[in-house]
């Protein structure tokens, strides 16, 4: 399960990737040789969306996202596991609603024959890929709340600095 989990992580990273040679290349060509990639906008668009869903399934399962703290830093670690869960179980309820309103998306994208603009590429495989890391985010958030549930030990915690030290 573990090289599941960093598989995912490593494919939100290789999108990272995409999207920023995406902007380097485009901005380059633009400003410095007058060329414009064909569909540059409408793939810079797809490739954030996608990006943005890949991302959500990284960073939902290790839980070192951004976060405000101030009630669960001052209760007691069975608190603080109780919190966990019940955030985690909303999480999870949220995303699956987000997969499968995404699918419909996807659905009505494909049924449309939606294409880019220059190119006139179709639009619904970059939908489809953005809804594959809708379905690994509520795979990863079901792992996470099951782990958080019954074997809490099996969670890496970041290391925090604490204020002071």
């Amino acid at each position: 399960m573990d090289r599941f989990i960093d598989s995912i992580e490593w494919i939100a990273a290789f999108f990272i990737g995409i999207v920023a040679l995406d902007v380097f290349v485009s901005v380059l060509l633009r400003y410095f040789f007058g060329y414009t990639i064909p569909d540059a906008y409408d793939f810079g668009q797809l490739l954030l969306g996608i990006l943005i869903f890949w991302g959500i399934a990284a960073t939902s399962y290790r839980g070192t996202h951004i976060t405000v703290d101030l009630v669960w830093a001052n209760v007691s670690p069975y608190w603080q596991r109780v919190i966990d869960v019940f955030a985690t179980l909303v999480l999870l309820f949220v995303v699956t609603v987000q997969t499968y309103t995404l699918f419909d998306k996807v659905s009505s994208t494909y049924s449309s024959n939606l294409a880019t603009f220059d190119l006139r590429l179709p639009v619904w495989p970059f939908f489809a890929l953005a809804w594959i890391g809708d379905v690994a985010a509520v795979l990863l958030i079901g792992v996470r709340t099951y782990r958080l549930i019954f074997h809490p030990e099996m969670m890496k915690t970041p290391d925090l600095v604490k204020s002071g030290e």
